[in-house]
């Protein structure tokens, strides 16, 4: 009898055994993709009951089994399960902090009408929410410069990685921390405001990198005679700031009394208008030596490249010649499109 009893209780054992290996060794959890977001400080038993309650894995009591076995610690974060997983991989994940991130990138002279429009493209923030929380939250750059009226300029242009439940404050901390990073590696200590603000009117300026010295001359150059800079992409961020944008500039804009209106107010503008890379920083910094006072910018030019003058005499005839090549371009393109007719 008393055989029977341990043969029995052996058979349970065994029986067991075998159900939580099948438990945590056979995948399981939804079939279509599923984020669930563990709270930072949530512990272990509070994670296992989560983790049973999304339907991601079957049994809490054999993860904290298996938790316990495994040691580690469960990581905070968003994860994505996308197909059923055993318990060994969910378990996997969490403890080496797999979690699921939204790839964006941001490229140089994007502003933070930009920058918002990409967030909100991949799903991570509003770009509405973005834009408020960039003209509001100046603390994150406030060692940095604390006259900026937004972090505008500070956001560096790059490739990230945001997990789905990230603020725009979170999103902009890290651009910014990116930003730190990268003026340290070129040496930008001092002046900061003064380089950064430089640098996003040569970044809009021009998609050239050669030419960017020579761009930043022609400020320099400006500024040191005390005229003003007369730069478009300044008007186009005061109109945009005021939500009065029409995708071209028109006589009103440039009679604007906005201080980003740089044919008004002579100086640099408040502060930045865009966000600069590396280069127009550089550039910033180390100006061409030239006597340039004017240039017609290579986005504007049919020929892709930009024309300095140092004189208005020349200047004209620089904007004569851009205007016959760009009727030139569009006599050639009216053509191309009347042989497809």
């Amino acid at each position: 009898m008393l055989r029977r009893f341990f043969l029995l209780l052996l058979l349970v054992g065994l029986a067991a055994v075998a159900t939580v290996v099948y438990v945590a060794m056979t995948p399981y959890g939804p079939s279509s993709p599923r984020i669930v977001t563990i709270a930072a400080g949530t512990p272990a038993t509070g994670i296992a009951r989560q983790l049973e309650r999304e339907g991601i894995i079957r049994s809490r009591w054999v993860f904290l089994g298996l938790y316990t076995v495994r040691g580690g610690s469960l990581q905070a974060g968003a994860y994505r399960f996308q197909r059923p997983l055993s318990m060994n991989r969910v378990w996997w994940k969490l403890s080496h902090g797999d979690v699921y991130t939204i790839s964006v990138t941001i490229p140089e002279g994007s502003n933070i009408f930009d920058v918002g429009e990409r967030l909100q493209s991949v799903g991570l923030v509003s770009k509405e929410d973005f834009v408020a929380a960039a003209k509001q939250d100046t603390a994150l750059i406030k060692n940095i410069d604390s006259r900026d009226p937004s972090v505008e300029g500070y956001l560096f242009p790059d490739t990230y990685k945001f997990q789905p439940n990230s603020t725009p404050e979170a999103i902009m901390s890290t651009m910014v921390r990116q930003f730190r990073e990268e003026v340290a590696k070129i040496g930008l200590t001092s002046h900061i405001h003064r380089i950064v603000t430089l640098a996003s009117l040569i970044e809009k300026e021009t998609p050239l990198e050669s030419e960017r010295p020579l761009v930043a001359s022609v400020f320099v150059n400006r500024l040191a005679k005390g005229m003003p800079l007369m730069t478009d992409p300044s008007v186009i961020y005061a109109a945009l700031l005021q939500g009065r944008y029409r995708g071209a500039i028109y006589q009103s804009d440039l009679e604007s009394d906005s201080a980003y209106n740089t044919y008004r107010h002579t100086g640099l503008p408040p502060g930045p208008i865009c966000n600069p890379g590396v280069k127009s920083l550089e550039a910033a910094m180390h100006p061409a030596q030239t006597d340039y006072l004017y240039f017609v910018a290579a986005s504007a030019n049919p020929s892709g490249k930009s024309r300095f003058s140092a004189t208005l005499e020349e200047h004209a005839r620089d904007v004569e010649e851009y205007r016959r090549a760009e009727r030139k371009a569009e006599e050639k393109a009216a053509g191309v499109k009347a042989s497809h007719r």
